[in-house]
């Protein structure tokens, strides 16, 4: 029986977990939500919102929607397929 060198044998990809698989996209609420924050002297970059959902201290799930906190920021998303649907989100204390 001949066996193989480990070093040719097919190495496995990598496998990643997690929300960066899915694609995040804004919907027309949530990039309008960045102009009604500002005219409140609360500025938040698009970053920040998507940092809260990769990689949050808190998630909560009610019914087909997630909440995601993170550094005094809170993000309502839906996962739809490969797609993350930022819905809105706000700050919090």
């Amino acid at each position: 029986m001949y066996c193989r060198p480990l070093s040719v044998l097919p190495a496995k990809p990598p496998r990643t977990s997690g929300l960066f698989d899915y694609m995040i996209h804004f919907t027309s609420y949530a990039n309008n939500k960045f102009d009604i924050l500002n005219k409140h002297r609360v500025f938040l970059r698009k970053e920040e919102i998507e940092e809260a959902v990769n990689s949050p201290d808190e998630v909560a799930k009610q019914g087909k929607c997630f909440g995601a906190r993170k550094d005094g920021i809170k993000v309502i998303y839906k996962k739809e397929d490969e797609i993350i649907k930022i819905i809105t989100f706000f700050p919090v204390k």
